[in-house]
């Protein structure tokens, strides 16, 4: 292959999509609830991505928000989720909740072949990076956790906390091709959330990879150009991609 004349520009989000998002909100309902392992969990993990957005949204939660606001949108998540579940929280158990979320996001794992397909991207002259929204210093945690930040250079890495723009906003993901010195229309963008990451990189003319491993539908018109469930399918799509002209 022609690597100079094929490469490409591949970013990943973070939360989701690079590890399991599901598995700190597990745990924190078991901990703090005592929710029993048959518990619909991926449901409730849908709805509370859902409530997340929609509350940052009502809240009109910019890349650098208000604490209190995010505070109140963080309790409030909770307490939205689990009403639809027929389980009313009790007073200061939101609060718990969200402590126990935020230190269980540090004892995560990349998805299975997520690392393995980077660095082949990375071998075969590809631009790789990350892209994901969250206040700058706990999203850099989360990293480290993961220990990316040995695997991907730290100038590709973009945090909405950190940049002053978040997703969807398609700012965010032109400002990504200005500092990466990368074109939109080589650009390949791989999320799992439909309103930040669909909506915004199709907005911004990325070429879009939906991680739709939890099977989530549809909220808007906007069209990813190719729908996955694992890794290995990211990597059958970006071989095939990569060697167009």
């Amino acid at each position: 292959m022609d690597k100079m004349n094929n490469a490409k520009t591949i970013f990943f989000d973070v939360d989701d999509t690079l590890y399991d998002h599901l598995q700190p909100l597990r745990g924190a309902l078991q901990d703090v609830l005592g929710l029993p392992d048959d518990f619909a969990y991926a449901e409730a993990y849908h709805r509370f991505r859902y409530y997340s957005d929609w509350l940052s949204a009502q809240e009109d939660l910019s890349a650098v928000p208000e604490p209190d606001a995010v505070e109140r949108m963080r309790r409030r998540r909770f307490e939205l989720t689990m009403e639809e579940f027929k389980i009313p929280l009790q007073p200061g158990q939101a609060d718990e909740l969200q402590a126990r979320y935020l230190s269980r996001q540090f004892e995560i794992v990349p998805f299975e072949g997520a690392y393995a397909l980077i660095r082949r991207l990375q071998a075969e002259g590809h631009t790789v990076g990350l892209i994901t929204n969250g206040e700058g210093e706990h999203q850099r945690r989360k990293l480290e956790a993961l220990d990316v930040l040995s695997l991907v250079d730290e100038q590709l890495i973009f945090i909405s906390g950190m940049t002053g723009y978040a997703k969807p906003d398609r700012r965010l993901f032109e400002h990504v091709s200005k500092k990466s010195g990368t074109n939109a229309h080589a650009s390949y963008y791989i999320g799992d959330s439909w309103r930040n990451d669909v909506v915004g990189a199709v907005d911004a003319g990325w070429t879009v990879i939906w991680f739709n491993h939890r099977d989530a539908e549809p909220e808007t018109d906007h069209q990813p150009h190719f729908v996955v469930r694992n890794y290995e399918e990211i990597g059958h799509i970006l071989t095939f991609e990569c060697v167009q002209q």
